[in-house]
Formats: C-alpha cells, structure tokens, sequence
C-alpha cells in the first residue's frame, strides 16, 4: 500500500428506498463523499444494501443513481479497486457491474489479507443460524426458477413490487430508538465461533444498521460499518489501524 492511500468500506446506503423522503438529498452527500475520498483512496468496499433495490436486466437499467454508478466507475476507470458485496435488498447482481463498471462482485464472505491484517469480509445476511425466516428467505431470492420469472415481468411492474416489499421493511422503522447488544447478535456469535477455526484480525459487516468496533477473542476487532440513513458513518484502514468514522451526524 502506498503512503497515505486508505482502504475504505461503506455499507447501507440504501438509495432509492421509496420508506425514505430524503433519497436525493443522500444520493448527492455519498456523491460528495466519493469526491473527497478520491485522491487517497487505495481500494474501495461496498458493503451491501447500497442500492435499496437492484436488478440486473439485459437490456436496461434500473432508473436512477447515476451518479453513484458514475463516481464508480471513475475510480475503477482509474485503476482503484472496487469490491461489491451484493446485500439482501441489492443481491440480484449478475453480470452489469463487473463489465459496465468493471468492478469485483463477491455473492459470499471472503479472507483477505489487507496491509498485513487478515481481513473476514461479508454484508451478514445469512452468517446470523437463529434468522430461520430470512434464511429461508432467501433461498427463495437465489432460486434459479423463481429469478427467470421474475426477469420476466416489464421493469415497470417488477420495480413497484419490489418497492412495495422494501416499504414494509425493517427499513421503514429505522429511526425507532432500539437497544442493541452486539455481545447477542447472531453475526457476533458468528464471527465467535469462526475464530476457534481460523485467526482474523478484523470482521467487517454491514446489514445492521448500527455502528459497532468491538473487541472480540483476544486479538480481533468486530465491525458493524453503520449506514447512511442516520449514521452517515464508514469505515478506514490507513494500513496500520481500522477507524469507524462519521461523515456527517445527519442530514
């Protein structure tokens, strides 16, 4: 890594999100924030759940984030790294990324070896084994069958569906003051049960919308990266140290 570029991961930005009134408003701050990290960024990861809802057509293209795809690609155009981890609202990714972007898509949880640190990189949908529902849930959503049906219908009618199921998400109750403890969340009790077979020096997730960077086993640090609907919040690694920062408090 070179002197003075970072390492940078962002998760659940959630854009286009028909529960949220202020979509443009994000839309044009994670665009500045692509701005100001483009001179010192190394490699960029996209956690998962940027987009509220993405679907890979032939033909066409989902309306909107135009300047998100286009700060994107610049940074791949570039020679930047960028990493795309699809997430339970953005998983229908197939092929457009990689060859209109030209970027990496990782559909699984992935070690890598980042700056001399070992790396466990996921969004965390399906890492928590006491969410039956979702994983159910989400064989359904990888089905084969049921995705060619779906590719089916005209975008028109297959994107108000989906918004229509985003709207009565988790999602539409966010600002709800919760109490949360990572020490008993099920990607916690994970990421627990994975060092006894392996050494990580840093677990990276999105998906729970909250900010956590907590020790965990003797020599590791567990991270929720936060999101950008009320934390605006990401992480960075300089090469020697993991920070979880705020872009802004709110918008």
């Amino acid at each position: 890594m070179t002197e003075k570029r970072k390492i940078y991961f962002i998760s659940d930005i959630h854009l286009g999100a028909p529960a949220l009134k202020n979509n443009h408003e994000r839309e044009i701050l994670f665009a500045r924030w692509f701005d100001e990290i483009r001179n010192d960024v190394a490699e960029l990861y996209l956690m998962g759940d940027i987009f509220d809802f993405w679907w890979d057509y032939k033909k066409v293209v989902p309306r909107g984030f135009t300047r998100i795809l286009g700060r994107i690609a610049d940074l791949s155009d570039r020679g930047i790294p960028v990493y795309f981890f699809p997430g339970n609202h953005d998983l229908w990714v197939f092929d457009y990324f990689q060859k209109e972007l030209g970027i990496t898509v990782h559909k699984e949880e992935i070690i890598k070896e980042i700056g001399g640190k070992k790396f466990f990189l996921a969004h965390g949908d399906g890492l928590d084994a006491e969410d039956k529902g979702y994983l159910l849930l989400k064989k359904i959503f990888t089905n084969k069958t049921l995705q060619w049906l779906y590719s089916r219908l005209h975008p028109n009618f297959a994107l108000t569906i989906a918004h229509k199921w985003s709207k009565s998400s988790r999602l539409a109750k966010i600002n709800i003051v919760e109490e949360f403890n990572v020490n008993t969340d099920g990607i916690f009790k994970f990421a627990q049960d994975f060092l006894e077979q392996e050494n990580i020096d840093y677990f990276i997730f999105g998906h729970r919308h909250q900010m956590v960077d907590e020790s965990i086993g003797d020599n590791s640090r567990f991270v929720f990266l936060g999101d950008w609907i009320k934390n605006f919040s990401y992480g960075v690694f300089d090469g020697e140290k993991f920070e979880l920062k705020k872009y802004k408090d709110k918008l």
